[in-house]
């Protein structure tokens, strides 16, 4: 999920400016990168996206070469001549990540006459830090998109062909064989049965040998039946959604799910919906609305989130499946550290929590 954690810019002190406009002018001969600039450097402060995930399994079922004598042969009742794939929901999960808020996008301005700063951003240009070197506690800042991984490789299949003796596959029609392979079959049993009553007649030296036997005898057991009652192969995959709200969202369809397809397009009739519901909890006032014609005089500091909360949950038709509260920075405020605490007179330590934002440490100290 994360490639590199994060960046590490080192900057001659600095007042820090929030102004569009000159951050415009600076990307317009280039591509804009977050990053160090030629008059200092640029940060984003982050908002918070949801990953849900889905696990699903998936059953194959492909009947055996004997399965129309199962219940004949080895009493088996109701096994499926036909072949069948099945899908079941086996987990959903949420989580929290963070990923770059466009809408609030500083630069840090370059500034003789304060100290010496380290300022740390993720690599999509995240604020992480000011004089810190604490990387072992970032999080996974990157936006990630919806995708599938395999969990697990489908599980083998034995050939239950090498278990079988010459007369057996030597002989003229299906039903022989049928018959041939189930009388192995109780023979393999019978055998087991002895050895763990130890009653055979070549019992094993040891406890050792014994197992590795009994080991053997399940495999043989197991590859020959499957010829009646066929065989199941199970292969576990995940897809992964993203979602970054920026205002709630209502019983909005996440993904559609059938048994017999898995998880299918949102508009595709066959599967059933599922749901997000994603709610802005109002944990904090809302912000002050800013004429967009007055200019802005120029503010001095660090721009961190005051967060609000969000709710998000998944459900079907009928219940809840899962729900979990987040923070998150596009449902908060953004608040200005005063740049008094970055002068020559201190040297100010600040952590920002990587997926809201918000101040989690500050420590200021005066230098020796």
């Amino acid at each position: 999920m994360i490639t590199k954690i994060c960046k590490r810019v080192l900057l001659t002190l600095f007042t820090l400016q929030f102004s569009f406009l000159s951050l415009e002018a600076q990307t317009v001969s280039s591509i804009y990168q977050p990053g160090v600039t030629a008059e200092g450097a640029v940060y984003f402060l982050p908002k918070t996206a949801v990953n849900i995930t889905i696990q699903v399994e998936k059953t194959t079922y492909t009947p055996g070469d004997f399965c129309l004598y199962a219940e004949r042969y080895l009493r088996i009742k109701d096994v499926s001549p036909s072949p069948d794939v099945s899908y079941r929901i086996t987990a959903i999960r949420q989580e929290a990540i963070a990923v770059a808020d466009t809408a609030k996008r500083y630069a840090v301005k370059f500034d003789p006459k304060t100290s010496a700063a380290n300022v740390r951003l993720s690599d999509n240009g995240i604020l992480l830090g000011i004089n810190t070197n604490d990387e072992a506690k970032d999080h996974a800042l990157i936006q990630n998109n919806s995708h599938t991984s395999h969990l697990s490789a489908p599980t083998s299949m034995l050939n239950p062909r090498q278990y079988m003796n010459e007369e057996t596959l030597s002989a003229g029609s299906t039903a022989k064989m049928a018959e041939l392979t189930a009388q192995d079959i109780y023979e393999i049993r019978e055998s087991r049965s002895m050895l763990v009553r130890g009653q055979a007649d070549n019992m094993p030296k040891d406890g050792e040998q014994l197992r590795l036997m009994l080991n053997q005898l399940d495999v043989q057991d197991r590859a020959l039946t499957s010829l009646f009652t066929g065989s199941l192969i199970k292969d576990t995959v995940e897809q992964v959604f993203t979602i970054i709200p920026e205002n709630n969202i209502n019983h909005e369809i996440l993904f559609r799910f059938s048994k017999k397809l898995g998880l299918v397009d949102k508009d595709d009739f066959a599967g059933v919906p599922y749901y997000i519901n994603i709610e802005n909890l109002r944990t904090v006032p809302l912000p002050e609305s800013v004429d967009p014609k007055k200019k802005l005089k120029p503010m001095y500091g660090i721009f961190v989130n005051v967060p609000g909360r969000l709710r998000s949950s998944v459900s079907d038709s009928q219940a809840v499946l899962i729900s979990n509260d987040f923070p998150a920075g596009q449902f908060g405020n953004v608040e200005l550290l005063s740049g008094a605490l970055f002068n020559k007179h201190y040297t100010t330590h600040l952590w920002l929590n990587p997926i809201s934002g918000a101040i989690e440490r500050l420590d200021a100290e005066q230098p020796r």
